[in-house]
């Protein structure tokens, strides 16, 4: 959410004049991009590789730790923060290179960091988890006690509760286990937002020239449903088999400000795909100011234009603030380093884990079939209707593997045969472009190559591992600590999930 928020209760002037900052700082984006203000405008930013790790915390018993304040001390490492719940914490991975063989440097600095923050957490009892959703949170880790001590997570908690004047309710109907098995369905109603917190992501950054950012905003949008379907990691919430990647439904379930009224209305919710292609970083940013209510009107006394008046590049504090709490997959990131501005394209469909070199092969592959894509004669996405890519994300995340994608001049087709019939190559020649080694490339790609061949993913192994610990007869709770338990295990002997027996 950008900057610490610490005030309390907001008026109905400071959301008069909270709006009027943010629609400022819109049209400053606006001057910025038609006077080439942009510190990348022009030409093609170095590429670099950025990544952000969400992680939960479980204690010895494999059971959610209400312990993210006393981990992080016992980690004293500033690249590990706090999140929304006490069982989360988060990485936060200083953006290095994307060329030679500096993906495989980033991998072996970002094993030996979890490593190491791994052996410190232990010292109190507790243990990291990179999973998409912790398999052992249940309904009664989500109540309000359970927030973070950080006060913005209390105040945007509030904040969503006041739009939304009622409770939150999770209602998801799942894919059976196993063949005979029976729907299974999570319903339940809550009195804060820790559902969200549940949905613990790998977030990726890429810096782009503003000439390009509409192009690989679309790209992004394009293969969202691919991602998710090949790396599903999120199967279970509360005892309940729900999703391949049941992070989407939680999360957009879990941060609606609509109450049922305003949603048969048609009002948009704050996790949001998005409803059209776009043709510059400004129709995003003016999407945000047209639909989106402040949820934390805060505000500076900095005029924007004034700013750029002055010769100044100006921070656009509401402006990013106010994008912060719309939660996008494909998010616009404002930034502002060394004085110079700059634009990036955050990919958060993502789950974490289930291993680093799972985590790489995530990163490698979108990059790569995103450039891929920018660079293709025909952009894809003139050749695809929106809503298309809309429902491949919810179909991807529904179904994982078994899900049906619509990709132009193939039709309907499975996310496996996509890729190794199509995208493997892309993303090949992506990567390639940007100077990625072959070493690196045959490395990640070959893990995504693998998840495809054996139809094995994360969420796979981990409903094969449940299903088959409660024929034997254990209980679902003991099945989901036994499975998390292995887990655990197998992410720690650092294989990638394909290559992972039961």
């Amino acid at each position: 959410m950008g900057a610490e928020v610490t005030k309390q209760e907001f008026t109905g002037e400071d959301r008069v004049r909270f709006r009027r900052q943010v629609s400022r700082g819109t049209d400053a984006i606006a001057r910025m991009l038609a006077d080439g203000l942009f510190t990348d405008q022009g030409r093609p930013p170095k590429p670099l590789l950025g990544m952000e790790v969400e992680l939960n915390l479980v204690d010895e018993q494999m059971r959610p730790a209400m312990a993210n304040a006393a981990v992080l001390e016992a980690i004293a490492d500033p690249d590990y923060q706090t999140e929304l719940g006490q069982f989360n914490i988060e990485i936060n991975v200083s953006p290095r290179p994307f060329t030679t063989d500096d993906t495989i440097s980033l991998e072996q600095a970002l094993r030996t960091s979890l490593n190491r923050a791994e052996e410190r957490a232990a010292r109190t009892d507790n243990h990291l988890v990179m999973i998409g959703m912790l398999p052992t949170l249940k309904a009664e880790h989500f109540a309000h006690q359970w927030i973070s001590a950080n006060p913005r997570y209390d105040l945007l908690n509030e904040q969503i509760f006041n739009a939304r004047g009622e409770d939150l309710e999770i209602d998801i109907s799942g894919v059976p286990l196993a063949d005979g098995h029976d729907t299974e369905r999570l319903h339940t109603s809550t009195d804060s937002i820790l559902p969200e917190a549940a949905c613990t992501s790998l977030q990726l950054h890429l810096r782009v020239a503003p000439e390009d950012f509409a192009a690989h905003w679309n790209a992004a949008q394009v293969i969202s449903g691919i991602q998710v379907a090949l790396a599903g990691n999120s199967p279970f919430l509360a005892e309940t088999a729900l999703w391949h990647e049941s992070r989407i439904p939680v999360f957009e379930q879990a941060t609606d400000t609509r109450p049922l009224e305003l949603k048969n209305q048609g009002v948009r919710p704050r996790v949001w795909f998005g409803e059209r292609w776009i043709n510059t970083i400004f129709d995003l940013f003016e999407e945000n100011t047209r639909y989106f209510p402040a949820l934390l009107p805060v505000s500076t006394d900095v005029d924007p234009l004034a700013e750029l008046d002055a010769g100044r590049i100006p921070t656009l504090d509401e402006l990013r603030l106010h994008n912060g709490t719309v939660y996008r997959w494909n998010r616009p990131v404002y930034d502002i380093h060394e004085g110079q501005a700059h634009l990036r394209v955050e990919n958060r469909v993502l789950p974490a884990g289930p291993t680093v070199v799972d985590t790489m092969a995530n990163a490698a592959f979108y990059y790569g079939v995103v450039r891929g894509l920018v660079e293709a004669d025909r952009p894809l996405w003139s050749q695809m209707s929106f809503n298309a890519a809309a429902e491949n994300l919810q179909s991807g995340a529904h179904f994982g593997m078994e899900s049906q994608l619509y990709w132009p001049d193939v039709g309907w087709v499975r996310p496996d045969e996509l890729v190794l019939r199509r995208l493997l190559t892309l993303a090949e020649k992506g990567l390639r472009a940007y100077g990625v080694s072959d070493k690196a490339r045959k490395r990640y790609l070959s893990v995504i190559e693998g998840r495809c061949v054996t139809r094995r993913t994360g969420s796979v192994w981990q409903r094969e591992a449940v299903a088959a610990r409660e024929k034997a007869g254990e209980s679902r709770s003991a099945a989901l600590s036994g499975m998390l338990a292995d887990y655990v295990t197998l992410m720690h002997e650092g294989e990638p999930v394909h290559t992972w027996d039961m």
